[in-house]
């Protein structure tokens, strides 16, 4: 009973969704525009690096507050900590209120990583960021660290099943970023580099999805 009441609980604190909820109070659905994505990367290419900052920083917060919900009302539950990390982040990427279509899980995992471990958050965060650079796609950055903290959270908590449930949550964010991959491939995903390169990369995009077309 412990682990439903505690999966519930983390999924729908993770469905609620400020990308989707600000974009709406905009009159727009975040789902409808830029990559259709419900998330703050897309909030970012729609409404700007502020709103967009604003939705990681509160999707972030929505992952520390289910974390915590979880070890607080059930300290005997072992697993307490990926279970919960688990189903806010499969909350928020399938709600049950938008269709089951939501976001991507980057913030959320990062909100999972930093109340796991403050000091691990800012070296991933850093190696990450690194990552993003040299490649130009932000895609790669959930991919990536999905595993890798799935990963070290095993081998630091020798945790295994704990680990299993984060890397089933890995193999859904890569099926989540298919169509990303999708997109690289054909030139038409956005590069890292559009937070300080908007313009120039609007028209590569526009240029290489016309060649497309053709």
């Amino acid at each position: 009973m412990e682990i439903i009441c505690c999966a519930l609980l983390s999924y729908f604190i993770g469905t609620i969704s400020p990308s989707y909820l600000i974009a709406a109070s905009k009159g727009v659905d975040i789902r409808k525009r830029g990559s259709g994505n419900a998330g703050a990367s897309n909030v970012m290419i729609v409404f700007g690096k502020s709103v967009g900052a604003i939705c990681a920083i509160l999707d972030i917060a929505k992952a520390c507050l289910a974390i915590w919900a979880a070890q607080t009302l059930f300290p005997e539950l072992s697993i307490a900590f990926p279970l919960a990390a688990a189903m806010c982040i499969l909350g928020h990427i399938f709600p049950f209120y938008m269709k089951f279509k939501g976001g991507k899980g980057l913030a959320c995992l990062g909100g999972v990583i930093l109340m796991y471990s403050g000091k691990l958050f800012i070296v991933m965060l850093l190696l990450e960021f690194i990552l993003a650079f040299v490649v130009d796609y932000i895609c790669v950055v959930p991919m990536s660290a999905s595993v890798a903290f799935s990963v070290i959270y095993g081998i630091l908590d020798k945790d295994v099943l704990g680990m299993l449930l984060l890397l089933a949550v890995s193999v859904v964010i890569f099926m989540k970023h298919m169509e990303n991959l999708k997109r690289i491939r054909k030139g038409t995903e956005v590069h890292f580099s559009y937070l300080w390169n908007k313009e120039a990369e609007i028209a590569r995009i526009k240029e290489n999805g016309a060649t497309e077309g053709k």
